[in-house]
């Protein structure tokens, strides 16, 4: 057993997740930089960030899977932080 307690299939679920989210994060410096419909080889930066989430969505269903983590967990996660983003938000029509 590793030193973090991490079985094989955990830590490999894990690294995957990893490596999407830093996909996900280069797609979203490419919109920044070059806007949604900026593109290459046919593909644009839309498409590809959309891809990209994609590839994180199915990262975290394998983590759901395994009993990694917990939906309610993500879920509670979620509705708490759409409360306390609202104050630092300046450009969405939120309530």
């Amino acid at each position: 057993m590793a030193f973090n307690q991490l079985t094989d299939a955990q830590a490999e679920r894990l690294y995957i997740l990893s490596e999407e989210l830093g996909e996900t994060q280069q797609a979203i410096g490419k919109i920044l930089r070059h806007g949604y419909e900026s593109g290459w080889n046919g593909s644009n930066n839309r498409s590809d960030l959309e891809k990209e989430i994609g590839h994180v969505y199915n990262s975290v269903n394998r983590l759901l899977i395994a009993s990694d983590l917990n939906m309610d967990g993500i879920v509670n996660s979620g509705h708490l932080k759409q409360k306390s983003i609202l104050p630092f938000l300046h450009h969405q029509n939120e309530g």
